[in-house]
């Protein structure tokens, strides 16, 4: 183990865990302020720039912590503006974040929580690669500091590889940092976190901090949501529909259901039906998603007319249905295409790729 393994990374220390950390050095509270305003506003990585610290402040610190970042290995940017960032870890494995632009010129991060993911859900490639292992709080805030150095971040979804709750304490500590008012000031109604639905961590969630929830749904019946979604087997409909109206939402807020729409799956107007008689009760907006065809996959993108009826079933029962148009379709848009792209083309070459984040 080398000096840099025992050194902290302050990326990894929510506000309150800074203010510990600096307390243990002996350095007053508002010091805390201070760093995070210079790591999350300036992105600054090297302590010697901070120069509102004493000298003498600098050179201790940085003999105890390190400030780290990563440098995104590829970028593809899709004809419709999609910019799709791959980074590589310390430990060379590999995550993907996307920045998609939305309407009114404003940018949603779309940020990974672990490296593959292991609920193996039928139409994800991500789920292919299995779990690899969490990411921490620092890789998860790294990528929203790689994107925000070349540009702007409105919006941020924690919708990227991996199950958020299966990580539930690095997301929270993340989610915190995130929020803070001498940081990133994000809030919790620009963050959004999409859960497949561990039912015990979306309670647990819901009491520790305030976030948007979505719940990734994708069919109407457990024999159905059973192939598509295993975790459904442990947690069926009726446990997490029942978690969903118990979990706390201010006056405005709704939760939001993603339905991916599957050719001959879940796209009949049955399923329209039975998705009404599911969400009744619960403050409900749902993203209808045509299935975004890759390699490798049997599924398939539902024909036109069968996505504007299901959609003009839910609207015509006033439940809030948006469909989300297909972003970076030309490029490798879906979750872990990338990634299983570039490692594929490393494996063929027999290469390693350079170690870009710290």
């Amino acid at each position: 183990m080398n000096q840099t393994d025992q050194l902290v990374d302050l990326k990894n220390l929510s506000p309150d865990a800074l203010v510990d950390f600096l307390e243990g050095m002996g350095k007053e509270k508002f010091r805390a302020d201070q760093i995070l305003r210079w790591i999350y506003l300036r992105g600054v990585t090297d302590f010697s720039e901070m120069t509102d610290l004493a000298k003498s402040f600098r050179e201790e610190i940085s003999q105890r912590a390190i400030i780290s970042f990563f440098t995104p290995e590829t970028i593809e940017i899709s004809s419709d503006g999609t910019r799709k960032f791959l980074f590589r870890l310390c430990d060379k494995r590999s995550v993907e974040t996307v920045l998609i632009p939305m309407e009114g010129g404003r940018n949603t991060l779309c940020i990974s929580t672990q490296v593959g993911c292991a609920m193996q859900c039928s139409f994800c490639l991500t789920g292919t690669f299995g779990l690899e292992r969490n990411l921490t709080a620092s890789e998860i805030v790294n990528q929203v500091c790689a994107v925000r150095k070349d540009y702007s971040v409105d919006n941020i979804v924690l919708m990227g590889m991996g199950e958020p709750l299966h990580n539930l304490e690095n997301v929270v500590s993340a989610l915190k940092i995130l929020y803070a008012s001498k940081g990133f000031d994000y809030g919790p109604r620009r963050v959004t976190l999409s859960t497949s639905g561990l039912v015990p961590e979306m309670l647990e969630l819901g009491q520790r901090i305030k976030v948007n929830l979505a719940i990734s749904l994708n069919a109407t019946t457990d024999e159905v949501r059973d192939e598509l979604m295993p975790v459904n087997r442990r947690y069926p409909l009726s446990e997490l529909m029942q978690a969903c109206r118990q979990f706390p939402l201010a006056p405005s807020q709704r939760i939001t259901f993603e339905y991916i729409l599957i050719r001959g799956v879940n796209d009949s107007q049955a399923d329209a039906k039975r998705l009404v008689k599911l969400l009744h009760g619960i403050k409900a907006k749902v993203n209808l998603i045509p299935f975004n065809e890759h390699a490798g996959s049997a599924f398939q993108t539902p024909d036109e007319n069968a996505i504007r009826a299901f959609q003009t079933y839910l609207l015509d029962r006033q439940i809030v249905a948006i469909r989300r148009a297909g972003k970076g379709l030309d490029i490798s848009a879906a979750c872990g295409q990338l990634k299983e792209k570039l490692e594929n083309k490393l494996l063929g070459s027999g290469k390693e790729s350079s170690l870009q984040g710290k």
